[in-house]
């Protein structure tokens, strides 16, 4: 008698996923069965939409450890969050068959099986529809290029706090790579070609070049990075980089005397967040075409450079410094927390108490917007610390998450506070200042405070 009632059970199960798929709609989901650790590969979709014209929605599951990005959305809109595809469609394409194309990225230490699951819906006829969908399963080759004490089956790996990966391992697929600089017209003008390879980095993230004397600098493709020319120094300045794994940006160089030739020599960094902390690789010249973004091109290029070696900051006097950065913040001065080693002497720990109370942010009512110019750990002299850069504005420290968080300005609208924030870029050495969100003093993320204001986001 039980064994009739699940079997009945599973056959209403089959019928009800039959039915909520009409006979002309179907989607398939088209994956390898074998990846390896490390790599990239595609994840192609074909949906056969039948006679559905309306909304529709494709949503999928990935498991801890695999980063989605878009290749083809096909006019759909492609979100990654919070291990979540999601490719929605207000308004589904005219053609009867329809292909969308986004990359997964498998963490280098993984292995074992794994399937991918999700579930398609759509609206006909005024009713919601809707089927779970799983792929092919795929295997992971482990990877040979690290420590096998570092590989994890990706089963286990879901149900595990992982190990923070070393720097080195995070970092070591980044690279940043120069085309040699190409004449242009008979002005004796350059264009520069930089192309960048992530890696696993997704927030603040800076280029920096240094321009022969003779020459300016004027952007040509910024991939929506902020870029800047001052002091014979080109700056690119992203919040958060670029959804792409890897990206060309470009600028052109025009020297102010025409007629005369330059030797053009560059030399630049790329600045990057891992762990919390900020890397520095040297970005590598090669004689190569970046006009070609033919990813078997691109990955050649990648391969052809070594791995990068990490700098730290050494400041002023030999004395060495290493620098962090807020988590949950993508910009803002760092204030170094300095090491030196007393020799001959002994060390004494005295203890600089400073008086924060002038110098407290204190709130306000409604939605307002400061602008964030620094953040550290230890509490700094204000008044003595700031003097340098001759800002115009009041300096205001507040206790945030474990920072003492040091901001300018009180802006009503989000776009005085940006415009405010461009003009700090312009006219000190801060170039790293953003935009911080508050509610009745309580910080708040820019995007609720546009939200609750009906304001617009502006770059």
């Amino acid at each position: 008698m039980i064994r009739t009632i699940i079997f009945l059970f599973n056959m209403v199960g089959v019928l009800s996923i039959n039915l909520l798929l009409s006979e002309d709609v179907s989607l398939s989901v088209g994956v390898p069965s074998e990846v390896n650790a490390g790599a990239e590969f595609d994840v192609e979709l074909n949906l056969k939409k039948g006679s559905i014209e309306s909304f529709a929605r494709f949503q999928q599951d990935l498991p801890n450890g695999l980063t989605a990005q878009v290749v083809d959305p096909s006019n759909a809109n492609f979100t990654f969050e919070n291990q979540k595809i999601k490719i929605i469609w207000l308004k589904l394409p005219s053609e009867k068959d329809i292909k969308v194309l986004y990359r997964l990225r498998v963490d280098e230490r993984l292995k074992g099986q794994f399937d991918l699951k999700g579930f398609f819906s759509y609206i006909e006829g005024n009713e919601r529809k809707s089927i779970n969908i799983t792929s092919s399963t795929i295997n992971i080759k482990p990877s040979l290029r690290i420590d096998p004490n570092l590989i994890v089956d990706i089963q286990e790996f879901q149900q595990m706090v992982p190990v923070q990966p070393p720097v080195s391992l995070v970092a070591k697929n980044v690279r940043c790579i120069r085309q040699v600089p190409s004449l242009i017209g008979t002005a004796n003008e350059y264009t520069v070609n930089i192309l960048v390879n992530k890696g696993s980095t997704e927030k603040f993230a800076k280029i920096e070049e240094d321009i022969p004397q003779g020459f300016k600098a004027e952007p040509v493709h910024t991939k929506d990075a902020i870029f800047t020319f001052k002091n014979q120094k080109v700056k690119f300045l992203w919040m958060n980089l670029p959804a792409e794994q890897r990206f060309v940006v470009s600028y052109k160089l025009i020297p102010i005397n025409k007629d005369e030739g330059k030797q053009l020599t560059l030399k630049g960094t790329f600045s990057f967040i891992v762990n919390e902390a900020t890397q520095v690789i040297d970005i590598v010249q090669k004689e190569v075409d970046l006009s070609n973004l033919d990813p078997k091109n691109i990955e050649g290029i990648i391969a052809s450079v070594p791995n990068p070696t990490f700098s730290s900051t050494v400041s002023q006097g030999g004395v060495a410094s290493k620098s962090y950065t807020e988590p949950s913040v993508d910009g803002g001065k760092e204030i170094e927390i300095k090491y030196q080693k007393i020799e001959g002497k002994k060390q004494v720990t005295s203890k600089r108490v400073f008086d924060l109370k002038p110098y407290m942010l204190e709130p306000e009512k409604g939605v307002y917007y400061r602008v964030q110019i620094a953040a550290g750990h230890k509490p700094v002299n204000i008044k003595q610390y700031f003097k340098r850069y001759k800002i115009p504005q009041e300096v205001r420290t507040e206790e945030h998450e474990g920072w003492y968080k040091y901001s300018v300005g009180s802006f009503p609208a989000y776009k005085e506070a940006r415009d405010y924030r461009v003009n700090l870029w312009k006219t000190t050495t801060i170039n790293d200042a953003f935009v911080a969100a508050y509610n009745n003093g309580t910080r708040i993320t820019v995007q609720e405070a546009l939200m609750i204001t009906n304001q617009k986001w502006c770059r």
